[in-house]
């Protein structure tokens, strides 16, 4: 083993003796309020399916659908070849719903933040963030060229100090 490899191995060593060694689950059931894991229930309180729409029977149908229609992958970024009228039609439609002149989907909760804060944010701001915010955020501040400070978790005091 190279010696960088043998560095890398006794930290991780060192997680795993401090029990912070993070190992994932597998999950042997649909997403939903409770989870089946290592063939244990288990009440699920780290989902990202606020609305609880991931098994809603009108959802799986409309994505099967989808599938049916249109595949199963975009094949490249929407900017390199366009996006599928079903994205464009979904993008009118928001727009429609909360009155603005367009709308803009993005694949995921982080690429969201990072979207957002780099329209909102530049070189001649200042972003002060809670040092335990989601990375999404705290990565987002980083790459937005504004002037970064993160501060310590909670602390009004230390918030106040950078302000």
């Amino acid at each position: 083993m190279s010696r960088s490899f043998a560095d890398i191995q006794v930290r991780l060593d060192k997680l795993e003796q401090r029990s912070m060694y993070r190992r994932r689950k597998v999950v042997e059931s649909p997403q939903g309020r409770e989870l089946l894991v290592d063939g244990r229930r288990l009440l699920n309180f780290c989902s990202n399916d606020y609305l609880g729409l991931a098994n809603d029977p009108r959802i799986r149908a409309s994505f099967k659908a989808g599938v049916d229609r249109w595949g199963v992958g975009a094949g490249a970024s929407h900017l390199v070849c366009g996006h599928t009228a079903a994205h464009h039609e979904l993008e009118d439609r928001l727009a429609d719903i909360t009155g603005r002149p367009r709308a803009l989907f993005f694949s995921s909760g982080y690429a969201a933040n990072l979207g957002v804060i780099n329209a909102l944010v530049g070189k001649h701001d200042c972003v002060l963030e809670d040092r335990l915010n989601h990375a999404s955020l705290l990565d987002g501040g980083w790459i937005s060229r504004a002037r970064f400070e993160w501060y310590e978790h909670a602390c009004v005091d230390d918030l106040d100090n950078r302000l």
